[in-house]
């Protein structure tokens, strides 16, 4: 028997940083992994011969500075560079739209004048909440409580004091941020801008991983959740890690084991246990048995409570909130090797715009109808395809003078109508993606030398991500920091004493954050000093 004094389940970048800081306070960590390699969604491995790719999770903001510096992850090797464009938009054989710094206003003026007049005002109301939501990210929610008022008081008090800075906002400022969490993300941008491409560069943080139109009301919150990260202290920016997103991960690895945890690979939990009514530890697919006073789960939320824990260490309520969780992000994930850089017919020559995050979706009305013929059909025929060619940035990824591309592609069905399985129409599929990029950059499909093609249930399967949501759970009001997973069990604990979440199915959601681990570890640590 093994015996620690936690246990995580999962070794993604969450559950490692909840190790990291369960370690630093003096505890003795096992962290069991179903893979051979740690880093959840967050892995770089070679996927055609020579060619390695951030094969899931692909472009780095969101990482928390904090536990950046906290875990020393520069130390151990974790070097992140920014976009030399942030996102490149071609419409048509003609026409594109770049933005970053200040190409931005001088790209958006050839659309529109007024337009470009408006970016700062919108860049500074959206900066100004974006802050204030940033900074509850490393926070608990006040957990909505049954029983006495004098057991809700601390969560009165904590409600209070998050909620104290956004009292300091602008009236203006409030009322954006009630629209932005109510409102879609098309009806948001609409009342801002008039024309089509700045709008479209916008809206696609509204889309991105959320299995919606820009005009389903709350995609207003996807939107801002996606400008709340930075790039080596310069605030909503996106960038790229040397070496891919497993450099991110192996280095927290590191910072692990420099603590004394010990990473167990290939070791799936098939059963958390329980005595009485506490969680114990935990069985392994093989047998092994691993106890301690505490267990973490990096998991999605309906893998923890419908298939490792027993149904009746739950109310029958909770359970079935937890069947009604809603995951699906709409994404087909590629990975592609190229014999060269591929050349877009609005801008044929090589150059920065090749950096960027390339979003080919012209349009809000494109996107929208993209996600109307995926509801009807199971994928859209006309879908929206972000590329990203990181080997422009990092040449350690392909062979010299070849390079790869990262396609994240909505909007797909997590389940097929007709009772048809992604198993068979998954080629089909990622040739419809490539010919997407055909339309916009062609020759691309001649320049195509290896690929890897991930439906929804490849995701499922091979990374954990129920429906192939890459957030954990659909980040819909009814599914945010304190109803996330479940209101009632918004502060990283479970209906189960002893067992904890500390994945991205908890506050704040999806994304290379870090930040629940670091808040469940928190929490954990609180629990452990209180008095039994």
């Amino acid at each position: 028997m093994n015996t620690s004094d936690a246990i995580v389940i999962g070794a993604g970048h969450n559950g490692l940083v909840c190790a990291f800081y369960l370690a630093r306070a003096g505890m003795k960590v096992t962290v069991l992994e179903r893979r051979g390699v740690v880093g959840g969604a967050a892995v770089t491995e070679e996927f055609h011969p020579g060619f390695r790719n951030s094969v899931a999770s692909y472009t780095v903001s969101l990482l928390n500075p904090r536990i950046v510096a906290d875990m020393g992850l520069a130390g151990h090797g974790l070097r992140v560079v920014e976009r030399k464009v942030q996102n490149f938009l071609p419409i048509d054989d003609r026409s594109y739209l770049e933005t970053g710094g200040e190409r931005t206003k001088i790209s958006v003026a050839k659309f529109s004048t007024k337009d470009a007049d408006t970016l700062d005002s919108y860049n500074a109301r959206l900066s100004e909440i974006a802050q204030l939501v940033r900074g509850l990210m490393l926070e608990t929610p006040p957990n909505v409580t049954e029983g006495s008022w004098l057991a809700a008081i601390p969560e009165m008090l904590r409600a209070a004091g998050q909620a104290s800075p956004f009292a300091k906002l602008s009236m203006p400022a409030r009322r954006d941020l009630l629209a932005l969490f109510a409102q879609s993300a098309g009806d948001y941008l609409d009342g801002w801008f008039e024309s089509a491409p700045i709008k479209a560069v916008y809206g696609f943080d509204g889309v991105v991983g959320n299995y919606a139109s820009p005009y389903t009301p709350g995609s207003g919150y996807v939107l801002l959740h996606h400008v709340l990260g930075e790039v080596n202290g310069k605030t909503g920016a996106w960038g790229h890690a040397i070496g891919g997103m497993g450099a991110i991960t192996q280095a927290m690895a590191m910072a692990c084991t420099g603590l004394g945890v010990d990473i167990r690979l290939e070791a799936p939990v098939k059963e958390v246990i329980a005595d009485g009514r506490r969680a114990t530890g935990v069985v392994t697919d093989s047998g092994e048995i691993f106890r301690g006073p505490i267990v973490a789960s990096n998991l999605n939320p309906k893998l923890l409570f419908l298939k490792l824990v027993d149904s009746g260490l739950m109310s029958s309520d909770f359970r079935e909130r937890i069947e009604h969780y809603r995951c699906g992000s709409g994404t087909f994930r590629m990975n592609v090797a190229l014999s060269a850089l591929p050349r877009f017919a609005c801008k044929p020559e090589d150059g920065d715009h090749l950096t960027a995050g390339i979003i080919m979706a012209p349009s809000l009305a494109y996107m929208d109808r993209a996600y109307t013929s995926a509801r009807e059909r199971g994928w859209s025929e006309q879908p929206i395809v972000e590329m990203l060619i990181p080997s422009t940035l990092d040449d350690s990824l392909a062979p010299q003078g070849q390079h790869v591309a990262s396609l994240f592609c909505q909007h797909v069905a997590s389940t097929l109508p007709g009772g048809r399985s992604w198993d068979d129409c998954r080629e089909e599929v990622a040739d419809l993606m490539i010919d997407t990029v055909e339309r916009f950059a062609p020759g691309f499909k001649s320049l195509v030398v290896g690929r890897q093609a991930l439906s929804p249930l490849d995701l499922e399967r091979t990374f954990g991500l129920v429906g192939g949501d890459i957030m954990h759970g659909v980040l819909s009001l009814d599914q945010l920091y304190s109803a996330r997973p479940v209101l009632g069990h918004g502060n990283y604990r479970s209906p189960v004493p002893g067992l904890y979440m500390c994945g991205s199915g908890t506050h704040p959601g999806g994304g290379v954050s870090g930040a629940p681990g670091y808040n469940a570890a928190r929490e954990i640590l609180k629990d452990r000093r209180r008095p039994h």
